[in-house]
């Protein structure tokens, strides 16, 4: 299998692996979300950055239906926000956007 068809295959496999262990199908709730993090990150770079302040944050803000769980889409956004931290960790590129360009110092690829 190709890299990006692994990835996709691996994010969706992911979420309903977890999604389903308990509470509501198809949701992850708190402890659901947070159980995701600590067993699928091993990176300390990104799992020493994880605190449960940080958890419950990221839960309200991409539990955009404010029903208390985070559907498969709201966790897309999540791995996308990771994946951009990521890269910008690793090309030191990426900052945030001002008035459509990027923050003074950095460069537009």
């Amino acid at each position: 299998m190709a890299r990006l068809e692994q990835v996709i295959t691996n994010i969706v496999d992911i979420f309903l692996e977890y999604a389903d262990d308990g509470g509501k199908k198809r949701q992850l709730n708190k402890d659901e979300f947070k159980k995701v993090l600590q067993q699928e990150i091993q990176s300390p770079e990104l799992k020493d950055k994880i605190s449960a302040d940080d958890i419950d944050e990221a839960i309200e803000l991409m539990d955009k239906n404010h029903d208390g769980e985070v559907n498969f889409r709201e966790f897309c956004r999540c791995v996308c926000v990771l994946a951009k931290c990521y890269y910008q960790k690793k090309t030191g590129k990426g900052g945030k956007r001002v008035k459509g360009k990027e923050e003074e110092g950095e460069q537009e690829e």
